[in-house]
């Protein structure tokens, strides 16, 4: 994108009174940004939805002057810039209507062809929230995900430092501009960052992490994403916001369920209870709602780094296989009574270690 398209693309972006729907619909209508700003006033008055507060808000001369400031700033930080038609704009959230229109970034980031996970919740994480969270992203590490989050405090920071651990990219979506990082306690994390991934945002270097800018980043969070796992989360937080957004675009959506007396485990157990979020106990629990192709190669690092003893289920199930042919989940739930959500986790892990061979109709037989 060059500098002029990148003005009249900010200076619309800026524009009071419309957002990234908005924006959008104005784009397509004229053909670029700097024609919304040519276009004559009437032709933009027979635009649906398009009032005389955005026409009047278009018609403000300090916006290219702020756009001009705001390119300086890009320049000289080596700041890079995805506008929402380019092929290299995140294909995920392109898909999104409310997906913002530029977004600036900074590190190596790459997600192409690439399995992305986000991973969310309190800012107060449990040391329990924070183990379990650190060995889902190493059992998902041996199928390379992305792991995105929000660089905050609690889960969050804890996601990224356990994806930069397990040589993962790292994505880290901020709710202010480029030239701060909020929380400064997690400045000395930036260089790692970039250098398994990098930095998203939508605001300009002139923003502060508002409360509103939070709320905002959190659709990004969501629409990167193949899926979300809220870790941790009291009755209400911005990771059930999270979630919420990414049920609205149909992404899944995990939660790890927790003692009913604990208030950080309310917000992800009724998540579970109002089905808004697939109950998960283990990364073979993500694998198998998100269909990941576990490749041989992978499967014997599984084996090796993923599961190492049977579990009271898995040896049951073992149990029951034994001296049968193919049989059914069904059949394996009720007979060995399990419910089928346990079941089809067992399975996919033993499945994994190797020990089963799965056939077509959810059938399955012990591997002699």
């Amino acid at each position: 994108m060059n500098n002029e398209s990148l003005l009249y693309t900010l200076a619309l972006q800026k524009t009071a009174n419309i957002g990234d729907i908005t924006a959008k619909k104005l784009i397509q209508y004229c053909g670029s940004a700097e024609a919304v700003f040519k276009e004559k006033e009437n032709n933009l008055q027979a635009i649906n939805g398009i009032g005389k507060n955005v026409i009047k808000s278009l018609q403000n001369s300090n916006l290219f002057q702020q756009a001009e400031n705001e390119i300086k700033f890009i320049n000289q930080n080596n700041i890079q810039v995805w506008y929402y038609q380019d092929k290299d704009y995140p294909q995920r959230l392109k898909n999104c209507i409310d997906g913002p229109i530029l977004l600036f970034h900074t590190g190596n980031i790459n997600l192409k062809q690439q399995h992305i996970i986000s991973i969310v919740g309190t800012r107060n994480i449990s040391p329990q929230g924070k183990r379990i969270c650190e060995k889902i992203i190493e059992e998902l590490s041996v199928l390379n995900p992305i792991v995105v989050s929000g660089f905050a405090y609690g889960t969050d920071i804890s996601a990224h430092k356990a994806a930069i651990d397990n040589n993962l990219q790292t994505v880290a979506c901020l709710a202010h501009g480029m030239n701060q990082i909020y929380p400064k306690a997690h400045k000395k994390y930036m260089h790692q960052v970039e250098e398994n991934g990098g930095f998203i945002t939508e605001f300009w270097s002139s923003s502060n992490p508002d409360r509103e800018n939070f709320i905002k980043r959190n659709r990004i969070i969501a629409g990167l994403s193949e899926a979300i796992l809220v870790i941790e989360s009291a009755e209400k937080g911005g990771s059930l916001v999270t979630a919420d957004i990414a049920n609205s675009y149909n992404r899944e959506v995990f939660a790890l369920p927790g003692r009913a007396e604990d208030n950080y485990s309310v917000g992800t157990n009724n998540l579970i209870k109002t089905q808004k979020a697939q109950l998960i106990s283990s990364a073979a629990d993500i694998i198998y709602y998100l269909n990941w192709e576990v490749k041989q190669k992978q499967q014997k690092q599984v084996q090796t780094q993923l599961f190492t003893d049977l579990n009271s289920t898995e040896e049951k199930i073992i149990a029951f296989l034994r001296n049968k042919e193919k049989v059914g989940l069904d059949e394996i739930a009720f007979s060995c009574q399990l419910p089928i959500f346990s079941t089809s986790s067992s399975l996919l892990n033993l499945e994994l270690k190797g020990l089963i061979r799965p056939h077509a109709g959810k059938q399955f037989e012990l591997i002699a």
